[in-house]
């Protein structure tokens, strides 16, 4: 009917400047491309740096009921999205859940920006603000007063481990709440960055190959840093490292 499903590349935003590549821009082409009359609308898509599922409708009251389906879902206790990770480490449990709160915080000065001013529907992130840039951070016990004027945020992500091969893990994901970057730093909660996360694998330490969490004021963001063996398999040298992509992918997405 007025739906339509591709799958996306990483690195290709939803929406970008004009001129610049984006999914939005390439609407217009791609409407052409199948003989639609209506313009296509984009009902749900991976976030720019996952690769994965983008669910596209030609009907605006189609688009929009399925926004709120989405909406409602999550407020129901209900996971409407999955996705699946390849994860540098093993998790300790084999399933379970990751809740904490989440708030941006300007790297340098530690001053907390509000998350509701740039937490959009696009799921875009904020490259910089006055004094430095801006990150994502985990706040385990977010006060009273925070989260009533949403500088911080509870999020929650539900995982399973589907297997494991080599020190790395192939991990199911379910967010219950959306929030940038989310599925990156519950990752790093759990100790296993995703494999090409090169802005939140830094807070992940190891001492005599035992994992251990460091608070993002204290670490710098550097590329990933990985083993020789996992470079070898991979094929790569440590000057291409930065260029591997994040290994999170929009799987599958629930409809009513």
């Amino acid at each position: 009917g007025a739906l339509l499903a591709l799958s996306k590349p990483p690195g290709l935003p939803v929406l970008g400047r004009p001129g610049d590549l984006s999914l939005d821009a390439l609407l217009p082409a791609l409407r052409q491309r199948l003989g639609l009359t209506a313009d296509l609308h984009v009902v749900k898509a991976a976030a720019r740096e996952y690769s994965g599922l983008v669910l596209l409708s030609s009907c605006y009251h189609t688009t929009k009921k399925l926004q709120q389906f989405f909406t409602n879902a999550r407020q129901r206790g209900q996971y409407p999205a999955t996705y699946r990770a390849i994860t540098v480490g093993v998790p300790a449990e084999v399933e379970g859940e990751i809740c904490t709160g989440l708030c941006w915080q300007q790297q340098g000065d530690r001053a907390m920006v509000r998350g509701c001013q740039w937490a959009g529907a696009t799921g875009g992130t904020p490259g910089s603000a006055e004094g430095g840039v801006l990150q994502v951070v985990p706040v385990p016990a977010p006060g009273c007063r925070s989260l009533a004027r949403k500088d911080v945020k509870i999020t929650l992500t539900r995982y399973r481990v589907l297997s494991t091969v080599g020190g790395c893990a192939l991990l199911q994901l379910q967010p219950r709440t959306t929030f940038p970057e989310q599925l990156q730093v519950h990752l790093t909660l759990l100790l296993c960055p995703a494999l090409g996360d090169h802005e939140h694998s830094s807070h992940v330490g190891r001492v005599l190959g035992v994992p251990f969490f460091l608070t993002p004021e204290t670490t710098p963001t550097r590329t990933q840093v990985l083993d020789e063996e996992l470079l070898s398999r991979l094929g790569l040298s440590p000057r291409q490292l930065h260029h591997l992509p994040l290994h999170i992918h929009l799987q599958e997405l629930m409809l009513p």
